[in-house]
């Protein structure tokens, strides 16, 4: 049973963080390129390791944790504006590993990408939601029938709009799907041109506390909740590197701690690395970004990507079948927890209320 659903700054405030967000968890548009030097972490040793991040992600967590101390090895990070071009690096051996959400390594496992799949983490899916603006006649999921829906293809996003239609008994031919990456979808739904906006935090968490929107159903139940850490085969076979991809994990796992025990502080870097509003940033640390605990690549996690996997094959938008088993790395799985642990919460309570600095 689904647990109850709780119930922006205007558009030139939520513009600059479509810019620097755009399609996290989603599909890259078209002419965005690879990627771009990030810098580079000094550690001990020869050995560099190189790591796809995207704005706001793991080098501002692993340096406000405090665990970017003390390296045995460099890092050279590389920043993505989304997650497919990242495992595009990953697949030319450019990037040693790289974070991305649960939708990217279906795609490139469908395009037959040399990647491996080696951590994952298990969060609150309350932060997927499908929006519509304060005063839309639209109240429920069936409501969309026939109304046209943003979502940027491909991403995490597209997946819930798929299961939530599928959930109030509608088809995804049933609307009126128009993809659009992040900020094209904005202007889309702050211009009235779109019904309805399929998105994740923090755009969701804007659209909140801006009151420029309200949740007609979110990823609750529907979605899995997790996000990767996405590996290149070659440098899990490269024993050297594989030791410090170890170690980057682990170090990963902590930061991911920190964040739920100092929200507020977590926050306040997120907001100064990406331009959120710093209540934005709380909210979403809330809503979704703390919630997440590491889980083991499990047979469940990899159960629950494979039907994302055939839903996608389904719709023609995979041009194959794939076994996502195929393209999993079980080493680092250690003692974790299962995928299908729940992930912390602060309550709906604390995510919906105007945050205050403490």
């Amino acid at each position: 049973m689904r647990r109850p659903r709780p119930h922006l700054a205007p558009a030139a405030l939520l513009l600059p963080l479509a810019l620097l967000l755009a399609a996290c968890s989603g599909t890259s548009s078209a002419g965005t390129s690879v990627g771009g030097s990030g810098g580079g972490t000094d550690g001990k040793g020869s050995l560099t390791l190189n790591v796809g991040d995207q704005r706001g992600g793991s080098e501002a967590v692993l340096r406000a944790a405090g665990e970017l101390d003390d390296l045995d090895y460099k890092i050279r990070w590389s920043t993505f504006t989304s997650g497919p071009p990242l495992l595009e690096a990953v697949n030319a051996k450019a990037v040693d590993i790289g974070a991305v959400g649960n939708t990217p390594p279906v795609f490139a496992a469908g395009a037959n990408s040399k990647i491996s799949v080696v951590a994952a983490t298990h969060g609150t899916a309350d932060g997927e939601t499908i929006l519509v603006p304060d005063d839309s006649p639209l109240k429920k999921t069936e409501d969309l029938k026939g109304k046209s829906v943003a979502v940027a293809q491909g991403s995490s996003a597209h997946f819930q709009l798929i299961a939530s239609l599928k959930e109030a008994g509608l088809d995804f031919k049933d609307v009126k799907v128009k993809y659009l990456q992040p900020a094209d979808a904005l202007a889309a739904f702050t211009g009235g041109k779109v019904d309805a906006w399929a998105v994740w935090d923090p755009y969701t968490s804007q659209v909140l506390r801006a009151k420029k929107g309200r949740v007609l159903t979110d990823g609750d139940g529907l979605v899995n909740g997790l996000s990767f850490q996405v590996a290149a085969p070659g440098a899990l076979d490269d024993k050297k590197k594989s030791q410090a991809i170890d170690d980057y994990l682990k170090r990963l796992r902590r930061a991911q701690d920190w964040v739920f025990k100092h929200p507020e502080a977590w926050a306040k870097v997120w907001a100064k690395d990406t331009g959120l509003p710093y209540e934005v940033a709380l909210d979403a640390v809330k809503r979704t970004n703390g919630t997440r605990i590491p889980v083991a690549v499990d047979k469940n996690a990899v159960a629950s990507e494979q039907e994302i996997a055939d839903t996608f094959t389904g719709l023609k938008l995979i041009p194959r079948r794939i076994d996502f088993g195929d393209f999993v790395d079980t080493r680092f799985n250690d003692d974790l927890p299962p995928s299908t642990t729940e992930p912390r919460s602060y309550g709906k309570a604390d995510s919906n209320a105007d945050s205050k600095e403490s």
